[in-house]
């Protein structure tokens, strides 16, 4: 047998790299998740709600009276929002076990991963509508008072938030 024989059990090493990255992937947004969770955690129930718009700076800069249509929107549109939020921390839940199991199983990592996308696609799809309705709602000097919020917020990583 030569010096480079190749051990027939042994994983290739590509293999190898994609099972760890796709691992620190699973990691990173499970960490990502969890500090979400916790941010909205933080704020009473109508702060945690807007946060989980996912839009940062353009909720910042839209007006108290506009964050609050934005919330009503939300609550029309998920009724049941406890209950989606519940479902978020199940779909996370399921992930870390798929991430503990041994032996580890790549397809059920997708299809975990699959879950917990599609549930936060849903969401910022009803965030990015209502956020569309509101603009749409502005006139020329509203519109622009955003803009300028926005700016701001972007430009100092914060802003003023309301008027």
């Amino acid at each position: 047998m030569s010096e480079q024989s190749v051990d027939p059990v042994a994983k290739p090493p590509r293999n190898r790299w994609r099972m760890a990255f796709f691992t620190l992937l699973a990691v990173n947004l499970g960490v990502m998740g969890l500090m979400a969770g916790a941010v909205m955690r933080d704020g009473g129930p109508r702060e945690r709600m807007i946060k989980d718009l996912a839009f940062g700076p353009f909720t910042e800069a839209l007006s108290e009276e506009d964050r609050k249509e934005l919330r009503q929107g939300f609550l029309r549109k998920l009724p049941d929002f406890r209950a989606d939020r519940m479902a978020m921390r199940a779909d996370a839940l399921a992930l870390i076990g798929v991430l503990r199991a041994d032996p580890y199983d790549p397809a059920a990592l997708r299809a975990a991963l699959d879950q917990v996308q599609g549930r936060m696609q849903s969401r910022v799809a009803v965030g990015r509508d209502l956020l569309l309705e509101r603009i749409d709602a502005m006139d020329v000097a509203a519109r622009q008072a955003f803009a300028d919020r926005l700016e701001a917020g972007l430009r100092h990583g914060g802003g003023k938030k309301g008027d």
